[in-house]
């Protein structure tokens, strides 16, 4: 473990972690569909409730204090993304929504014959809202695709693709399935160069390093706070010149002006803003630096190097396992390629039934195709139930890796 982690203090800081069932600890290996909250994140989300709870705009006390929590959510996730303004930063109920939303949006800049460009290797969050809106404009759709062997993109995957044609690359940072972190800044500015817009899914990749929207180049990236330790919220950024040219369906009370709160619509969960700047608070107290967007880099850096070695070590306890294939990168060396979420499978073995086998020893993992379509069927793995998915997190322990291996071995002996 890295000397800078105090491993039960973090622990002690999520009540969920101390929770038991039948005295039998939890093991809180389905990270990638949601993580735990800290303590400071139920705070935060309490308190607004209780005594901020109002509307925005007007002149009493609690639809001011209601007024300040919105403020400094929003500045919060500049600083996560490292945003130049927190007016870049739009809130909603979640990744899929916000995603739905804006496709929508961008959509009006489209037309028929235009080409884009989609990953193999996405969540269907970032992809069927880009096929909806390709059949409702006669979109051209085209592929980015991964090599089967290597759970990579090779260099020239887009390349391969894009043409004059291509209006838009729609793609995620990191895999929920396969957990391979891809080159994103490569494919940015192939994407950019060729005069396309770039769409980035960064669920899976902000739980575990940093994201700097001002040396990525890419014009929106969005993620979901609950991956990362905060409510159920979703969080876009995109560049303020897109954000102030994009149509946005809104009410009509809504100014233009307002860039990019119009694309917030309704009204908004305040509860929710002040959990995810509450996870933005704890996130930052692993780094250091004299700004808070440096303190954040600093603690995805920390934090990242204590997940990468409890990968590692999941990963070679699982590789002697008869039959058991690692659907991810797996070299000693390349724990920096992937995030902590390792899926595998089993010749001859239903992945629901060890899913099911390892909740009944109270270890929480999920099975099938985990809304990672397009992978799961490119791997030939759709007709034989997906894949078995163990999502690390920093506060997983090498004793909880024992406990699943020891309860692998009774089912796969």
């Amino acid at each position: 473990m890295s000397a800078a982690l105090n491993l039960d203090g973090i622990r002690q800081q999520f009540p969920a972690l101390a929770l038991k069932d039948s005295g039998q600890n939890r093991v809180y290996f389905d990270n990638p569909a949601g993580t735990q909250v800290p303590q400071i994140v139920i705070d935060r989300m309490v308190d607004v409730l209780k005594s901020k709870n109002a509307n925005l705009g007007g002149h009493f006390a609690t639809t001011k204090a209601a007024v300040k929590v919105v403020d400094e959510a929003h500045q919060a996730m500049a600083d996560f993304y490292n945003a130049a303004s927190a007016d870049e930063i739009v809130f909603g109920q979640n990744m899929t929504s916000l995603t739905f939303h804006f496709s929508r949006c961008l959509g009006r800049q489209l037309k028929k014959g235009d080409e884009i460009i989609l990953s193999r290797m996405d969540h269907d969050a970032n992809v069927a809202p880009w096929l909806l809106l390709a059949e409702d404009l006669d979109l051209v759709v085209k592929w980015l695709d991964f090599d089967t062997e290597t759970y990579e993109f090779p260099d020239d995957a887009l390349t391969k693709v894009l043409s004059s044609k291509t209006k838009l690359l729609a793609m995620g940072m990191a895999s929920n399935c396969t957990g391979t972190v891809h080159d994103v800044a490569l494919f940015t500015k192939q994407a950019k160069a060729a005069g396309a817009l770039v769409y980035l899914d960064g669920v899976q990749y902000a739980p575990h390093l940093a994201i700097d929207v001002q040396t990525l180049g890419a014009d929106v990236v969005v993620s979901s706070a609950y991956k990362w330790f905060g409510p159920h919220q979703g969080i876009l950024w995109a560049r303020k010149d897109l954000l102030q040219e994009t149509f946005a369906y809104k009410v009509r009370a809504v100014a233009d002006s307002d860039i990019g709160h119009k694309f917030e619509t309704g009204t908004q969960s305040h509860e929710g803003m002040a959990g995810s700047l509450a996870a933005v608070d704890y996130v930052e107290q692993f780094g250091t630096g004299a700004t808070r967007a440096a303190r954040i880099k600093s603690a995805w850096s920390n934090l990242a190097a204590y997940e990468q070695k409890l990968t590692l070590e999941l990963i070679q306890k699982l590789k002697p396992f008869k039959g058991l294939t690692i659907r991810g990168v797996t070299s000693d060396n390349a724990m920096h390629r992937r995030v902590p979420t390792v899926s595998f499978t089993v010749d001859g073995v239903d992945p629901d039934k060890i899913a099911r086998h390892l909740a009944a020893d109270n270890i929480f993992v999920w099975s099938g195709h985990n809304y990672a379509l397009e992978p799961v069927k490119r791997m030939g793995l759709q007709d034989k139930g997906g894949v078995l998915r163990v999502g690390l997190a920093h506060y997983n322990t090498s004793q909880e890796v024992d406990a699943l291996i020891a309860s692998l071995h009774k089912i796969l002996k």
